[in-house]
């Protein structure tokens, strides 16, 4: 080592012990005050971005904060205002949020495991530049005006409706799904607070897409709603993969540790297997359902998860968006190249190069997703007898794509095969 850096070392590991202490410690080597000191180094870093990871994306306290003063001052309604302002029995435990403009919070209501949710978005300053702090997105209560009859409110409901899920037949009845939920106090009328509440809600994709799927078995229960702050059912296991490493911890964590820890952590295989049949039966749930198709735009295990009886459910619907608005980014979007024709992460389009324009029909069908998700998760601990056929139906199935009005027989096909292979292996057991 050369001299100079033996003295620096010396300085910086010595110097702030006393020359007292110096001589008390004559057996202490260079290398393991080193040692110690790095491990020091390393603590105080991990405490610091845990800190400020937490800090930047938990703003729980701002969300319910503007939620409760719009409800005091008698702005807004909701089923579960009273038990967050007033009795204060809703009360937000650990934070999940992975934005913050999204605010997810774990909670206990009524002695039962809730997830809260609700939208936030940064805070502009005079001059159009970022400001401090969060809030609640803008305009978001001035909907609908003072004298608004039930007829005009409920027009406003039909037309925000095709507009966020295109034209259905079906729209009637979940125009009546949410008037019926804005009716907080069941009287049969709906108040100026209650429409505001509703309205707002209706701003919220994931809120949209749960009131849908409320008759589906793979999506949470609505539990009640405050502003446009609402409240599902707790899934049991939020991830198909128990255990994610934290952007910050990566660099220190390698991959094969973190996939070995997973591995030994996941459920036993038939019971993987019945979350995987699950997850199939969503996708084709999705395809040309009662409001019109739904892409998977912002998938991976953490969207999946499965309940306590290992039922698959959809734990966060953020990342799926419908087939009317991913259409309607997509159309007349200028492009260079595919690159510039993707609707959040997973759906992309190609680009018509001669017209510089995007094309509208996604390229990647939710089953490729699905199926490429499901490798990871179904192909280690699998039957010795089942293996082979599995790895090759679902390397078939990870690979599909082509646009979904050309490929409709083919991946209904592909789809059938999978979950026929998996049914006939848990069926007469304990596991189905």
């Amino acid at each position: 080592m050369p001299r100079n850096l033996r003295r620096l070392m010396h300085l910086v590991l010595f110097c702030p012990l006393s020359k007292g202490l110096q001589l008390r410690l004559p057996a202490v080597k260079v290398k393991y005050l080193m040692v110690a000191w790095l491990g020091v180094l390393v603590a105080s870093w991990v405490v610091y971005m845990q800190y400020s990871s937490y800090s930047e994306l938990c703003r729980g306290h701002v969300c319910t904060m503007l939620i409760c003063e719009h409800y005091e001052r008698g702005i807004i309604s909701g089923s579960v205002c009273k038990s967050l302002c007033e009795e204060q029995t809703l009360t937000l435990q650990r934070c999940l949020s992975t934005s913050p403009t999204r605010q997810v919070y774990s909670a206990m209501w009524k002695e039962k495991a809730v997830v809260v949710k609700c939208a936030l978005e940064e805070a502009v300053g005079g001059a159009g530049a970022p400001g401090p702090g969060l809030t609640r997105p803008a305009g978001l209560y001035d909907k609908p005006a003072r004298g608004t009859s039930m007829d005009e409110f409920r027009e406003m409901l039909h037309s925000f409706l095709k507009d966020s899920l295109g034209e259905q037949a079906s729209l009637a009845s979940l125009v009546s799904r949410v008037v019926s939920l804005a009716d907080v106090n069941q009287d049969g009328r709906v108040s100026l607070a209650e429409a505001k509440a509703a309205w707002a809600l209706l701003h919220v994709n994931e809120f949209v897409l749960l009131l849908a799927l409320q008759d589906k078995e793979h999506a949470p229960r609505l539990l009640g709603h405050c502003g446009h702050l609402y409240v599902t059912e707790r899934v049991a296991h939020g991830a198909l993969f128990r255990l994610e490493v934290p952007a910050w911890a990566r660099p220190l964590v390698p991959d094969a540790m973190a996939r070995a820890l997973n591995r030994w952590l996941a459920p036993a295989w038939p019971r993987r297997a019945r979350i995987a049949i699950g997850l199939l039966e969503f996708v084709e749930e999705a395809f040309h359902g009662a409001y019109g198709s739904l892409y998977m735009c912002d998938g991976g295990g953490r969207a999946v998860g499965y309940s306590a009886s290992y039922d698959c459910k959809l734990a966060d619907l953020g990342g799926v968006a419908s087939e009317a608005a991913v259409r309607a980014f997509l159309r007349g979007r200028t492009c260079r190249g595919s690159e510039d024709c993707t609707f959040g992460r997973d759906c992309a389009a190609t680009c018509d190069r001669l017209a510089r324009r995007c094309n509208t029909e996604v390229v990647r069908p939710n089953l490729a997703k699905a199926c490429a998700l499901l490798a990871d998760f179904l192909l280690f601990g699998a039957p010795g007898d089942l293996r082979e056929d599995l790895e090759r139906q679902l390397r078939t199935c990870a690979t599909l794509s082509g646009l979904a009005s050309q490929m409709e027989v083919h991946h209904s096909l592909v789809l059938s095969n999978l979950k026929t292979l998996l049914w006939k292996e848990i069926s007469d057991t304990k596991y189905s």
